[in-house]
């Protein structure tokens, strides 16, 4: 990767020269930017690797674009609002970063969606869930790439009602995402006849879940879900085992999970899990060859549907820029919108004007012990493709007001 630059930044940045009034011709570098957690409970679903990713997509340019070199910058917010959202100013505003990809936390994705939007500046959405991103808080240079709280919600919770699980309890992490995740969750169990019997909220980074354990079990809940993510997800799973909650009649409902997780907490704790996913390593030869090329800069590790995310996304950024010979980020996201995303992760897939790429998802399944037979890895099985149209919020319904270019609110 000599042709590629990659620098992770502290709070303190270092200030540089702007570059974002000069031409895609008369820069010397395109910076781009991978911002996600990078040191606690976020950072195996997405952190560095998730900057591979994004350096493996530079590759595929050689590592510069209309005679400028791409700069990939990884700056590390920690899981906080307040220092995700100064890194974006700075990285913006003194580093010349054009665009800031994954996030991976939805109250910073917000926060730093508010900030490209002032700067007319490019970001794209992987690792972070909240539907607001392409709804009330969308933008005309925002994008959301992977999975978000509706089409989780609506592919997930109306197929479990429908078989007997009519009753909820909720484990919901206390910020942005889980609330949503919760919220929307409610409204498909209660519009398909099933009923919400409780919930308790638990702060990120929870080590110790058996108080909230406790009280689902004790609710009779037909499906205790966990509304939360990443490490919340693989402790609180892994301490139900140990309290034998969701056993029985009582069953664990899982709202986002990721391939990383399965693999910390192995088959036999998660066989039998099914979840919504954008991406599998194992689905088909594309799939396979990306893994390839992952696993060689990740210590053997395979890529989970959040990497497999930001490669897609940066590729198709750095296409558009190459294509429209700008760095504008209305113009960049104008040509990504009117250019289909044709690769491993999506198939044709476009970006709607509120942001949303209407990408299919992955009904994913955890194999038994006895069916992993190729490694460590050899996890999960696809079940079936579920198309975007049937689970994705039409935009007349998503609240967004600043459509570009602008359509019929009333179509999807």
């Amino acid at each position: 990767m000599n042709s590629v630059l990659v620098r992770c930044l502290a709070l303190g940045l270092a200030v540089a020269t702007p570059l974002a009034g000069l031409s895609a011709q008369e820069k010397k570098s395109l910076n781009i930017a991978v911002l996600n957690d990078k040191s606690s409970v976020f950072s195996d679903a997405g952190g560095v690797r998730s900057v591979r990713a994004a350096e493996l997509a530079a590759e595929d340019f050689g590592g510069e674009i209309n005679g400028m070199k791409i700069k990939v910058l990884g700056p590390d917010h920690q899981n906080k609002t307040d220092m995700g959202a100064s890194l974006a100013r700075q990285m913006y505003d003194q580093e010349g970063v054009e665009a800031i990809f994954d996030i991976g936390n939805s109250a910073i994705s917000l926060a730093v969606q508010d900030i490209a939007r002032e700067r007319g500046k490019i970001v794209v959405h992987s690792g972070s869930a909240t539907a607001e991103v392409f709804g009330k808080a969308c933008s005309p240079t925002g994008a959301m790439w992977l999975y978000d709280t509706y089409s989780l919600a609506k592919g997930l919770a109306k197929s479990v009602v429908e078989q007997g699980g009519k009753t909820w309890y909720f484990i919901t992490a206390d910020y942005a995402f889980g609330h949503a995740m919760q919220n929307e969750v409610t409204k498909v169990v209660e519009a398909n006849g099933g009923k919400v019997l409780g919930a308790v909220r638990h702060p990120v980074g929870t080590m110790d879940f058996s108080s909230f354990l406790m009280q689902a079990q004790a609710s009779g809940a037909d499906i205790v879900a966990f509304a939360n993510a990443s490490g919340d997800t693989v402790t609180s799973l892994k301490q139900a085992r140990e309290f034998q909650v969701g056993e029985g009649d009582q069953k664990l409902g899982v709202l986002i999970f990721y391939l990383t997780s399965v693999h910390a907490l192995g088959a036999k704790a998660t066989q039998g899990v099914q979840y919504l996913s954008g991406y599998y390593w194992d689905r088909d030869d594309e799939s396979r060859a990306f893994a390839k090329r992952f696993a060689a800069v990740n210590d053997g590790r395979m890529p989970d549907h959040t990497h497999a995310a930001v490669y897609s996304s940066v590729k198709h950024y750095l296409q558009a820029v190459k294509d429209s010979k700008s760095t504008d980020g209305k113009t960049v996201m104008r040509k990504m919108k009117e250019t289909p995303v044709n690769d491993f992760f999506a198939h044709g897939a476009k970006i709607r004007a509120d942001g949303r790429l209407m990408n299919d998802m992955l009904l994913v399944e955890v194999k038994k012990p006895e069916e992993v037979k190729n490694g460590e890895w050899d996890l999960l099985k696809v079940k079936q493709v579920v198309k975007a149209d049937d689970i994705m919020r039409p935009i007349a319904e998503g609240g967004c007001t600043r459509l570009d270019p602008p359509v019929d609110a009333g179509k999807k």
